[in-house]
Parts: structure tokens; sequence; C-alpha cells
């Protein structure tokens, strides 16, 4: 079995990259620290086909006013985090055989509001959007695809201002290995279109998103 990991010299990277190792995947790790840009398009044109691949690279803007947000923090995250999702789906659904998997790391800042950062917030969103937007023409063609949508983890991304502030308001941060309990069950179950949540202290459930009301 063959498998890619995005974003994987990143905490939750190297956890993903690690348990599939373990369930004896062979992986390819794509990071922007080994010359993989996940938001450039032509990057994506190079990579074949794998039975599984977790997109996970991310980025935050570190920004909470939007009036002080500059052009690059918001291209930047548009691009990771956006771009970097659409343009490897694109590829993999031209590539990836029957029977194969897309594992995607968004947020619950994608099914809630994240004052901290609201673009972090808009592009996850986006991410949850895109995921259960698209599953229906992938399973046409044998894909499923998932999002997984941990809280506030201890990695990288959580400066340790940030880190410290989160810590006081009462946050209890996700260790990356209970993310990839999340991608695990995202993967191992049989669903696709699905948002699956991680929080400390819980096991990974699938999110019950609300209808929208029909016309009158």
């Amino acid at each position: 079995m063959t498998a890619l990991v995005t974003g994987s010299a990143g905490g939750i990277g190297s956890a993903i990259v690690g348990k599939l190792r373990q369930e004896g995947f062979e992986v390819k790790e794509l990071d922007l620290v080994n010359g993989f840009d996940v938001s450039d398009p032509r990057a994506w044109e190079h990579i074949g086909s794998v039975d599984l691949a977790c997109l996970n690279a991310g980025v935050i803007t570190g920004e909470s006013e939007i009036a002080t947000l500059s052009d690059q923090q918001y291209r930047r995250a548009v691009g990771v985090n956006v771009d970097g999702v659409v343009f490897g789906v694109r590829r993999l659904d031209r590539v990836m055989p029957r029977g194969s998997t897309i594992i995607v790391t968004a947020s619950l800042a994608g099914l809630t509001a994240i004052p901290d950062d609201p673009i972090y917030g808009l592009t996850k969103h986006a991410v949850v959007g895109f995921v259960r937007s698209v599953a229906p023409q992938l399973a046409e063609r044998g894909i499923r695809i998932q999002a997984v949508c941990p809280g506030w983890a201890d990695t990288a991304l959580t400066t340790n201002g940030f880190r410290h502030d989160l810590t006081e308001r009462g946050f209890r941060l996700l260790q990356p290995h209970e993310v990839v309990e999340g991608v695990w069950a995202a993967y191992k179950s049989e669903g696709t279109g699905e948002a699956w949540i991680v929080q400390p202290g819980r096991d990974p459930l699938v999110y019950e998103f609300k209808g929208v009301p029909g016309p009158r």
C-alpha cells in the first residue's frame, strides 16, 4: 500500500507518517522543507498514484484583527490551506485507483467561529465545504474523501504566546497522536464526505450537519 502526506515535517504530519508506516504503508513525504509547495499547481503534476493521500499542510495567519491583516498573510493562508487542497484533489482524482482514499486535515475552525484568526476560519470552512461538495463525484470514480476537524493542537502552529493564551482560557491542546487517531478513524470509515471531530478526551466522531430549511 502506498500513501502521501503533505505538511509531513510538522507535528501532525510527522505523526501521520509514523502511523501509516506502522500500518505497512510506503509513504511519500511532501513538505515545503523538502521543496514541495502545495499551493503550486505545477508541483502536483509530478505526483503519481497512491492508495491513500493525507492532505495535511496548513498555516495560520497569526492575525486576529482584519483591519491589520496583510495581503501576504491572506494570500499565503488561502494558497496553502485552500489551493493546496483543491490542486491536490484535482491531481489525485486523475491518478488514484478505485478504492483509494483522500483524507484532508481541516479544523474545528471549519465548523465554528474562530475570532482568534478569521482568515484561518475562512479557509477551513472552505475546505470542509469542498470535501462535502466534491465527495459525490469522486465516489462515482471509486474514491472516498474525508475531512478531519481537530481542535487546537500542540504543534509549531501554536506559538508559545498563543499556546499560553489558549491554556489560560481553558483550552486543552490536542497532542499530534490524538489527531492521527481521527485521521485513522476517517480512513477506516466506509463513509465519504464526512467531517470527523477530534477533541481531547473523546473518541473521534462524525459531525452531524443539520439540514437547511426547504422552501415553504
